[in-house]
């Protein structure tokens, strides 16, 4: 597999592993190495504490969406209850998701992958009049080289753009609407009023539409082609096997009609015509011989149809990460960890530089040195770790002075020509376990 040249904000290293790598820069002292780690574990509790609360949020919120619940609230909500838990939950997914580095996929490849087919060629249809919402984001644009089977023996080689990760939130339609267009409820793969979240790795770009619950497959043109041809290749010798009882049974019918001049021109014997048996065993055969060509026909292509879905359904499950309430469980982990790193490294970086960077020089010094160090190119995201160090504030005291009057402390400030200025790490150890000592107490902050 390999990356393409768009770089992406995602670090694919864990936060303990970044630690590591800041460590053996060289740049601290044994004392300040300690008082760093000490920093960065305490940084990375009050991060699960934060994420923690917009888990709660999405599962106090979800109940009545998710379709594999076993859970019922005491009270149901009410109308207006009922949409501001669903705008709850499509709020919290949007956020951790973006904290993850997801990115939001653009409405034209969703557009595209209906039109075009890169892997599975099938037909598809996704009904978009379906969902109440859908957003879905990805990470990792990339392209995999792999054999694809033609005929026989032989095996085309073949790129494919793909989607290393993405995730995808629909919400149904109530089942008003369905019923409203005739649909049989139970016939549906998915339960109106529902909402489902899926998490898939290595999707093709232009097979995205396979993801979908209520996507329809079927045959392409070519597969037609193959499937018919065939079919009408063994049928013109059944209706030449059939011609003689197709006609007596033709001229009984003009006989009955009483249409003789027509009877004459089709050259059958009269006799054979009159008598009912010798009718009665074309019409059968006749009937048989059709009926079996049908039903060897139909029940070649529910064969291929199975094939169809098969290939779909093994496509998917060897790629399926996680299913709604799962996934987002594992986005809260995926945020946490993101948010950290990115923190981490804000942080490092500024208290390890000779002089004063301003933001764009502090994005650019990360860059340079995750690419130094492990081969890494990456879009890093300063804006958001800036803002979050701006964001944790806390007092600075001395052994014998008191809270009372003591000021909250941002880690990060500016000075006057713009350069970030981070606390010292010993006053950013006391602002940190400051933070965390209160944050069992509501303080009125949005997370």
């Amino acid at each position: 597999m390999a990356v393409s040249e768009n770089r992406e904000a995602f670090i694919p290293y864990t936060r303990s592993d970044i630690i590591k790598l800041c460590l053996q820069d060289g740049q601290l002292n044994e004392d300040d190495a300690k008082k760093f780690q000490d920093f960065c574990q305490i940084l990375i509790a009050y991060y699960h504490f934060h994420f923690h609360k917009t888990l709660e949020i999405i599962k106090d919120n979800y109940i009545p969406f998710n379709p594999n619940t076993d859970i019922q609230p005491i009270t149901p909500p009410t109308f207006e209850q009922y949409d501001d838990m669903e705008l709850k939950v499509v709020e919290a997914f949007g956020h951790i998701v973006e904290r993850a580095n997801y990115i939001l996929l653009p409405e034209s490849i969703l557009k595209r992958s209906l039109a075009t087919k890169s892997l599975i060629e099938l037909k598809t249809q996704v009904n978009f009049e379906e969902f109440d919402r859908f957003i879905c984001y990805y990470r990792g644009d990339s392209y995999k080289n792999i054999s694809v089977k033609k005929f026989f023996f032989w095996q085309e080689q073949k790129t494919i753009d793909i989607f290393e990760r993405i995730v995808l939130l629909v919400k149904f339609k109530e089942a008003a609407y369905f019923l409203g267009k005739k649909t049989k409820i139970q016939e549906l793969k998915f339960i109106p009023g529902k909402m489902y979240v899926y998490f898939y790795k290595n999707i093709p770009k232009l097979d995205v539409d396979l993801i979908f619950p209520n996507v329809k497959t079927s045959m392409t043109w070519k597969d037609r082609l193959l499937f018919g041809i065939p079919a009408i290749g063994a049928v013109i010798p059944l209706i030449l096997r059939t011609l003689p009882n197709l006609l007596l049974l033709l001229a009984a019918i003009l006989i009955v009609l009483n249409v003789p001049v027509l009877v004459e021109s089709l050259d059958v014997e009269l006799d054979k015509v009159r008598n009912f048996m010798p009718v009665l065993v074309a019409t059968l055969s006749l009937a048989i011989a059709l009926g079996g060509f049908a039903f060897k026909q139909y029940t070649n292509y529910k064969n291929k149809k199975i094939q169809f879905q098969k290939l779909v359904t093994d496509t998917l499950f060897f790629k399926s990460l996680a299913n709604n309430t799962s996934v987002f469980q594992m986005f809260i982990e995926l945020a946490e960890e993101e948010e950290s790193k990115e923190v981490i490294l804000a942080y490092y970086h500024l208290l390890t530089s000779p002089t004063p960077l301003s933001p764009q020089q502090l994005d650019s010094r990360i860059e340079t040195w995750m690419e130094d160090k492990l081969g890494t190119k990456i879009n890093f995201d300063i804006q958001g770790p800036l803002s979050n160090l701006e964001d944790i504030r806390g007092q600075v005291t001395q052994n014998s002075e008191t809270t009372d009057n003591v000021p909250e402390i941002p880690l990060l400030t500016y000075d006057r020509q713009g350069a970030c200025q981070i606390l010292p790490l010993d006053d950013a150890k006391a602002v940190i376990d400051y933070v965390w000592d209160n944050a069992f107490r509501y303080n009125g902050i949005i997370l």
